[in-house]
């Protein structure tokens, strides 16, 4: 397999820390958020999952809708990705998604199958799947 793009992210201090890319486009401090008992202020993990899935779905979805002949403005379609931390039956933690999508100018029936054209491409979809419960909501306007 040809690996088509790399980067590298050094973590720092854990979840109290900082994380850096290798490249320090990427340099942010980390905190625990107030509701786990951290004092908040900082992103944190969570919150980088969410933005990175919400990005890479909606740029998958963007491409499957441009090769079945739609297109798209930029305020047309908006993904909401949230990430929930909780624990199992063995107290291991374990993360739950909700995507939201909504998209404009195509009916119910065509929004619904361009996400899940887009579920199948979508890195982070395939990566997770099978390993994290995934709801999504789909609204045409």
């Amino acid at each position: 397999m040809t690996i088509l793009y790399s980067t590298k992210v050094t973590a720092t201090g854990g979840r109290k820390g900082t994380i850096r890319s290798e490249d320090g486009i990427l340099d942010l401090k980390l905190a625990i958020p107030k509701e786990l008992g951290g004092v908040g202020g900082a992103t944190n993990p969570e919150q980088l999952f969410a933005g990175g899935y919400a990005a890479c779905f909606e740029n998958a979805l963007l491409r499957v809708a441009r090769q079945s002949g739609h297109r798209f403005a930029d305020g047309d379609v908006e993904v909401v990705a949230e990430i929930g931390l909780s624990r199992n039956e063995a107290d291991a933690f374990v993360l739950h998604a909700t995507l939201a999508v909504s998209i404009a100018g195509v009916d119910q029936a065509t929004a619904e199958q361009l996400v899940r054209d887009a579920d199948a491409i979508c890195p982070y979809s395939n990566a997770i799947r099978g390993n994290v419960d995934v709801a999504k909501t789909v609204v045409a306007l």
